[in-house]
């Protein structure tokens, strides 16, 4: 375009100039030289206009196909800016483990099925069915005192490889310097399996809660972990972290060390292991004090809701069953990234029976009076359809105390990059009243405690660890830990198929080889676990435990694992 308006207005000049040369051509035939050389001239400058004036035009030309192409630069730019902002509202980052396990069971007590069947059979052929409380108690104290009660059979138990997936999806936002929000979804399930019921054989595990939904293998289905915000305010040289929703309260220290990742919860992981909905309320004292790392955060939980979903939810006519509230600390003494040392103190008051969850129990046990008679008969009926079971608290229990003390330390600055800590851990029970679940009732059981008696306990917990450098950046862990006999925590959310080993009451030990092949994006775990129980009940609230070399037919209604070992490997993307 620009080139055929240069064309026009060129053709114009030259027309121009012919013609002013014509007319005075004819006008003078006798041009004196020096007015020859004058039109020269001028001929002259107007070709040298019309070289600047094609030049310009070209030049605007030129500029105009830059504006265009930096038009399209720009908006580009924009186009990546505003997908930039979208995204960064909310980051992203998955976590994915493939794992195969192989369980070996040695020693597992179990009743003998006579005693098994005798809770089937009629009352009135000498069996348990349709006794009441009291006929119960004095048949059982009766078959204890002329030693009617045989032992428990003993049987191995093998599942040399089970398969696993756990899926995470991580999420942080941002806000501003004040406000953020953290959460994570997950799924986690076994190889083959999507039900997210369990048949219950005993095990706290067995039992879907809303304490383990996400932390144990439950199917497919998304579960929200943990999802909160943080309010961070500097009230003078304390600076403040308020923190409400579900709270990060699984795998925390020293559970790092075997995940090869930063701390992953802020309870101690010797004490708590369980997600719940909470707040928290963390002080900085490090300026104030003087002491590296130095804080102290009050934390609040909510273990079971009385009043949603329960059949005595809002209604007079039956007992209500009271929340279950938790209180607690954690104060970290010391921190300076080589040495540290916290205390964790936690406080439940009115300790159900259990809690709310889903599992497909063997039989099921209801308590009435058909006679009316007053007293209420019990009865058991075998779950020969596998139906699942909502279950729910039936009786506040009492109160539980905990506290743990946990010591870190990396001794880099002094030979090797060695990681070790030490937990000791103390946990009392003081219990309230014996359950009113048809079972528990009928055994007697209360906190800690069988046969109607109601007694205090305490209980002490040792764990133990250290990590070793190895070739290509891999690491070895070696890990002890220790529950005495009246030894109760939470930790049932721990990654395990056993059961939490921080549960134990006993010994457990743990090796474990980290090999890093995308350095902590992308590695590869391999190790063993051995579990050497000696008493019964490890991480169940209800019941007196009792050694296990001891333990009866009674006793093992319910299987009581002895000796467990595992081998395991596994292959983790993390990113």
């Amino acid at each position: 375009m620009l080139e055929k308006l240069l064309g026009r207005v060129a053709a114009t000049a030259w027309v121009a100039v012919f013609a002013m040369a014509a007319a005075m051509w004819a006008a003078s035939p006798a041009w004196a030289a020096g007015e020859v050389e004058e039109l020269k001239g001028e001929i002259k400058a107007l070709e040298t206009q019309m070289k600047a004036l094609q030049e310009k035009l070209s030049a605007l030309e030129a500029a105009s196909e830059k504006s265009k192409a930096q038009e399209e630069e720009t908006k580009k730019r924009l186009d990546k800016a505003e997908l930039h902002t979208a995204t960064d509202k909310v980051s992203l980052g998955l976590e994915l483990r493939s794992k195969a396990d192989s369980l070996h069971y040695d020693d597992i007590r179990m009743a003998p099925a006579p005693i098994v069947n005798s809770f089937f059979t009629p009352a009135a052929l000498g069996g348990f069915n349709g006794v009441t409380l009291d006929q119960a108690r004095q048949g059982m104290a009766q078959m204890k005192a002329f030693g009617m009660i045989p032992p428990a059979d003993a049987v191995e138990a093998d599942n040399d490889v089970i398969f696993t997936n756990r899926f995470r999806l991580n999420m942080n936002a941002k806000v501003n310097d004040q406000l953020s929000f953290a959460g994570r979804m997950a799924a986690y399930k076994v190889w083959g399996d999507s039900t997210e019921v369990k048949f219950n054989q005993g095990s706290l595990g067995d039992v879907l809660f809303d304490g383990n939904t996400a932390s144990l293998p439950h199917g497919d289905t998304i579960h929200l972990e943990r999802a909160y915000f943080n309010y961070k305010h500097d009230i003078g040289p304390v600076p403040i972290n308020f923190s409400l929703g579900r709270r990060p309260s699984t795998e925390g220290p020293a559970a790092e060390y075997g995940m090869y990742s930063l701390e992953g919860g802020s309870p101690l992981t010797t004490i708590i292991n369980w997600q719940f909905d909470g707040a928290s309320l963390n002080f900085g004292l490090e300026d104030v004090t003087g002491i590296p790392g130095a804080a102290f955060k009050l934390c609040y939980g909510v273990g079971f809701e009385g009043d949603w979903g329960n059949s005595y939810s809002l209604n007079d006519t039956r007992s209500d069953v009271e929340d279950v509230h938790l209180f607690g600390f954690i104060a970290t003494l010391f921190n300076n990234d080589a040495i540290s040392a916290e205390l964790n103190y936690a406080h439940a008051s009115d300790v159900t029976d259990g809690f709310t969850g889903l599992t497909v129990m063997p039989f099921i046990v209801s308590k009435q009076d058909t006679n009316g008679d007053g007293a209420a008969e019990y009865y058991f009926a075998p779950n020969t359809g596998g139906f699942i079971t909502r279950m729910e608290p039936s009786t506040n229990i009492g109160d539980w105390d905990a506290a743990s003390v946990l010591l870190r330390s990396n001794f880099s600055e002094y030979f090797a990059n060695i990681d070790a800590f030490l937990g000791l851990s103390w946990s009392h029970t003081d219990p309230s009243r014996i359950s009113a679940n048809p079972y528990y009732e009928l055994m007697g059981m209360g906190l800690l405690s069988s046969n109607g008696e109601l007694e205090d306990r305490d209980g002490y917990g040792i764990y133990a660890g250290m990590v070793f450098p190895m070739p290509l950046d891999a690491r070895l862990g070696l890990e002890y830990n220790w529950g005495s006999k009246y030894w109760f925590n939470f930790t049932g959310a721990e990654d395990s198929l056993v059961g939490s080993k921080l549960a134990a009451r006993g010994s457990v030990y743990e090796a474990y080889y980290i090999q890093p092949i995308f350095s902590k994006y992308f590695f590869v775990k391999i190790g063993g676990q051995y579990y050497d129980y000696e008493y019964t009940g490890s991480g169940n609230p209800l019941g007196a435990p009792v050694k296990i070399d001891d333990a009866n037919a009674l006793d093992a209604l319910n299987a009581i694992n002895d000796e467990v070992w595992t081998a395991y490997i596994s292959a983790t993307l993390r990113w």
